[in-house]
């Protein structure tokens, strides 16, 4: 059994998105206790943006004109499928950067997505068990006055769920910026509900995403 883990918090020794992917990973392995957990830090090791170019530019260009670049860009994205596809199940941990999609997350979808086994022809990852858990630093809820500002979550949604058909279980927390950002000292209960709200929350995706594969 293998559980395939992204990571994309750039803070990694206080991150709230890491988190709580430690809490469904731990549900996981207390299942599997054997299971393989093959990780990938997209922000420690980023995917450089020019591999997507690099990789769509390829299939244009005749095998023997091709520049290195673009050969390193069809192994690289190979290797991207490959932890998707052989893993039993996937999960992704994506903090909201700039309220929008993290560029370490963006720029590694995109590469991945160029390999012919995962884009929408394909169904190599359809049905697939998946737990996406995503942190944001405010509240971006209806009613609030940002509200509508999270352009992160709705478009992972889109592609995990729509693009490559996985069975998706969403882990969401908000204000993790409350105790941090002073000017969210009024909402301190508040947060403090919600981030237990996603603790349990993360823990049953973890119970989940373990029951999909049967030992």
């Amino acid at each position: 059994m293998t559980l395939f883990r992204l990571d994309a918090s750039i803070l990694p020794a206080t991150s709230a998105s890491r988190e709580l992917g430690d809490l469904v990973e731990a549900e996981w392995l207390a299942a599997h206790p054997s299971s393989t957990v093959v990780r990938r830090d997209v922000a420690a090791d980023p995917i450089v943006a020019t591999a997507w170019r690099d990789s769509v530019t390829s299939g244009f260009t005749p095998a023997d004109q091709q520049t290195d670049g673009q050969r390193e860009a069809i192994a690289l994205r190979a290797r991207l499928a490959d932890e998707l596809i052989d893993a039993d199940a996937l999960l992704f941990t994506v903090p909201l950067y700039n309220y929008g999609v993290s560029q370490h997350v963006k720029t590694w979808f995109d590469l991945a997505y160029t390999d012919p086994r995962i884009d929408p022809q394909g169904t190599a990852l359809r049905g697939k068990p998946a737990t996406l858990v995503t942190v944001l630093g405010g509240n971006y809820e209806p009613g609030s006055p940002r509200e509508g500002w999270d352009h992160s979550t709705g478009w992972l949604r889109r592609v995990f769920e729509d693009v490559w058909g996985l069975d998706l279980t969403v882990v969401h927390r908000p204000f993790t910026l409350v105790g941090v950002n002073p000017a969210l000292d009024a909402f301190t209960d508040a947060a403090a509900e919600l981030k237990a709200g996603a603790e349990q929350a993360a823990i049953d995706a973890g119970r989940t995403l373990a029951a999909s594969r049967a030992a």
